[in-house]
């Protein structure tokens, strides 16, 4: 049973490169079992079954840089359960990672995936994580993410959220990242809903080192009767801090899409920008596309499509 699992989501993951190589670092959970684990040098991975869920922890060891990509995969092959994921992630200083994480719920009736991380950048460390939802077309999904993020001097965090295959649902994104000196966080979200799906998102920022750096980016397409909000917010409190939030939302149909930027400088030297655009399809562009012979589906998926690539 455990090996059809482990073969069902790397499938629908294509990592089945990955998890062969034993110089790649790898996780993958089905639900609350721990299904393979793998780790390289400078790396340590805990991972603790718990009766809901899986309690995950993370370390690059001090100075440790890991070539290639950790691939995570969560995921629930039954129906209907409730996952409870808490990561605890820490790259040491001067250490540096990259992460691939794929979220897989292909048979979705009811499903509840819950995720808490705290992610801690050391000075000059840096972290890099990408995660990729594949859902069933059902739409039986809830999704909550609440993360939070410290970066010390001169680190650098990115995160990279999509949904790169089936329905939303349910999607609620909470990030709250802080960056100290000379440090550097990044944020982007993409997400397409459709029918009567919900898209939540909330991001925060706070620079309160010098010459620290953040983006808050969303981009979100709202069809049908989906309906979407977003909430980024990047507070400066230091000298020569420069953050910019940039939310593009796309509405067809009676979609409903709700964007609220929030910019707040505490320090005259500091300098915040902020871009919130919400609308149709741009016109020209549909014409464009239908004049070369697209359908206008086809031409509002190509759009739709440029805009969370």
């Amino acid at each position: 049973m455990v090996r059809k699992m482990n073969a069902e989501l790397s499938k629908l993951a294509e990592i089945d490169d990955a998890l062969k190589d034993k110089e790649t670092a790898h996780l993958m959970i089905d639900l609350n079992k721990v299904l393979s684990r793998n780790t390289v040098d400078g790396l340590d991975i805990e991972a603790e079954e718990t009766e809901e869920g899986v309690n995950v922890r993370i370390i690059v060891n001090k100075g440790a840089v890991i070539e290639k990509e950790l691939h995570l995969c969560f995921g629930i092959t039954h129906e209907r359960a409730l996952q409870k994921i808490n990561m605890d992630i820490e790259i040491k200083d001067g250490g540096k990672i990259s992460l691939l994480s794929h979220c897989i719920f292909p048979k979705a009736e009811k499903i509840k995936h819950i995720m808490e991380a705290n992610v801690h950048v050391g000075k000059k460390a840096e972290y890099s994580y990408a995660e990729k939802h594949i859902h069933n077309f059902d739409g039986g999904i809830e999704v909550y993410s609440k993360t939070k993020v410290k970066v010390e001097e001169k680190g650098k965090f990115k995160t990279d959220f999509e949904l790169i295959k089936g329905r939303v649902g349910l999607l609620n994104i909470d990030y709250e990242a802080e960056g100290g000196k000379e440090s550097v966080i990044e944020l982007m979200t993409k997400a397409n809903g459709i029918k009567d799906d919900v898209i939540k998102i909330k991001e925060i920022g706070y620079l309160t080192g010098e010459r620290a750096r953040g983006y808050l980016a969303s981009r979100i397409a709202v069809r049908q009767n989906a309906k979407a909000e977003v909430y980024n917010k990047m507070v400066a409190t230091a000298p020569y801090a420069r953050g910019h939030v940039d939310c593009k939302e796309i509405i067809q149909d009676n979609g409903v899409a709700t964007a609220v930027p929030i910019i707040e400088v505490k320090h005259p030297k500091a300098h915040i920008t902020h871009e919130a655009a919400i609308g149709s399809v741009d016109t020209k562009q549909l014409e464009t596309l239908m004049a070369r012979g697209l359908s206008e589906e086809e031409a509002v998926e190509l759009i739709i499509g440029g805009l969370l690539s």
